[in-house]
């Protein structure tokens, strides 16, 4: 009934009987009906009655339950926001190897929230959920990769990461993957493959991607000059809160380059970059 396979899709019945199974003890219809009351998904939504059921799926080791407890202590849904409980919970599904709760640990470590900040064990859990294809910890074995933060700093490592990652849509690996093209870091320099990368995070709104690809539409690097284009990216960046890209598109409005020239508008982008601390603004 949850999901609609070979009956009509319905939630309420759904609750009905994941309830039925949780009060006979099943530890996965206990996790379910949780996660119910945690998005109001069928019933009005009770975090402190999803805590109650994860805690009961929890007992049985149930890791989907464990991690899910953690989020809860970690986002203060139905308890008190408490970082150190969070770990404790995590750990216990990480353990059983619940790919989630190895990223959220890996987190914490990478953060120092909940346990004191410890680059090395966040690549070691990040790693864990890496191999076992979770993308936003296959970026950040990327990013550790590339700033050498917990490993031996390997550009063409990040990049093998990046590409992992992007290949799955995540954006701001798609925007790493350009980023590494553009300067040759890890991989041949290739602008025509900068421009590819950029544009498929660009699509999904990518500040970053976006002011990079802005820039190759100026230079023509690996994509025709079209100042229109170059305008256009920048400006979406801009609207983002990308200082650089604010103090560009103001140049763009003070010179008339791919705008129609505005010294209002000029002003306007010069002064949201001032705002954030561009000294050229």
């Amino acid at each position: 009934y949850s999901d609609g396979k070979g009956v009509e899709q319905n939630d309420e019945t759904a609750v009905e009987y994941f309830r039925k199974a949780a009060i006979e003890g099943w530890a996965n219809a206990q996790y379910n009906l949780g996660v119910c009351y945690e998005t109001g998904q069928g019933i009005g939504q009770d975090y402190e009655q999803a805590l109650y059921w994860y805690k009961e799926a929890a007992a049985q080791k149930n890791a989907l339950a464990q991690n899910a407890i953690g989020n809860c202590y970690a986002e203060g849904r139905g308890v008190p926001k408490d970082e150190a409980r969070a770990v404790k919970w995590y750990r216990k599904a990480a353990d059983q190897g619940d790919v989630d709760a190895q990223y959220n640990l890996g987190f914490h470590y990478e953060n120092g929230l909940g346990v004191e900040q410890d680059d090395g064990k966040a690549v070691e859990w990040y790693s864990k959920a890496a191999d076992q294809g979770h993308c936003d910890a296959q970026y950040s074995m990327g990013f550790a990769c590339e700033h050498g933060r917990g490993v031996k700093r390997d550009f063409a490592k990040a990049a093998e990461w990046y590409r992992k990652a992007a290949d799955q849509g995540d954006a701001d690996s798609q925007y790493s993957m350009g980023w590494c093209h553009e300067m040759g870091k890890g991989l041949e320099q290739d602008y025509a493959q900068a421009v590819e990368w950029y544009g498929k995070a660009a699509e999904q709104g990518q500040k970053d991607a976006l002011y990079h690809l802005s820039k190759c539409y100026e230079k023509g690097l690996g994509v025709e000059q079209d100042y229109a284009k170059m305008a256009e990216c920048m400006e979406k960046s801009a609207l983002q809160g990308h200082s650089a890209a604010q103090f560009g598109i103001a140049t763009y409005y003070e010179r008339g380059m791919g705008v129609e020239q505005d010294y209002a508008k000029a002003a306007e982008w010069y002064g949201q970059a001032a705002d954030q601390g561009d000294v050229r603004s």
